[in-house]
Parts: C-alpha cells; structure tokens; sequence
C-alpha cells in the first residue's frame, strides 16, 4: 500500500491537522518508510514464539479476590455536596 500527498492531506484534514502544501510530499516519503518497515515485520516467522508483557519474565501476584464495602464511606461522602444515609444526594433528572 502506498501513500501519496493527497491520501496525506486527506488525513490530515480528518484529523484536524492543519499540514502546509510542501511538506505533503515528504510526509508520505516518511509514511511509506514506516509502511514498509510494518511489511518487514510480516516477513518475520514467529511460529512457537509464546506473547510476552515484558522481557524479564516474572510471574504475576495475585491477591486474595474479597468483596469490601472499602471501609472509606465518611470519606468518600465527605467531598459530596450532599449526602443522606450513606448515599450521595443529586438532583432529579428524570420525570
């Protein structure tokens, strides 16, 4: 897939990015530079090759799966504008 100077303004007109007439051009130089790097990387064989989150491989710790109520409830109201109960008040939405 190659990209030229009108699929570069195209995009940068959807993004929003305001791209002057002559750096187009080298834009897409740049784009399609990158685009046949990311063709490499298809090139390479990763059969067998388990996914990894990190080059050091660590095991994950895991911690005891307990429902709370937080045991903050003052807390937590206390940057409430109003509260009743134990519960944040608001203001009716709907009818």
């Amino acid at each position: 897939m190659a990209i030229d100077a009108a699929t570069v303004r195209k995009v940068a007109h959807l993004a929003r990015i305001k791209t002057p007439e002559d750096r187009l051009e080298p834009l897409a130089q740049e784009l399609n530079g990158i685009l046949q790097w990311i063709e490499q990387l298809n090139e390479v064989d990763v059969d067998g090759v388990e996914p990894m989150t990190s080059n050091v491989a660590q095991p994950l710790r895991l911690r005891e799966d307990v429902v709370t109520d937080g045991g903050k409830i003052d807390a937590v109201l206390s940057n409430a504008p109003k509260s009743a109960d134990g519960f944040f008040v608001v203001p009716k939405v709907v009818e």
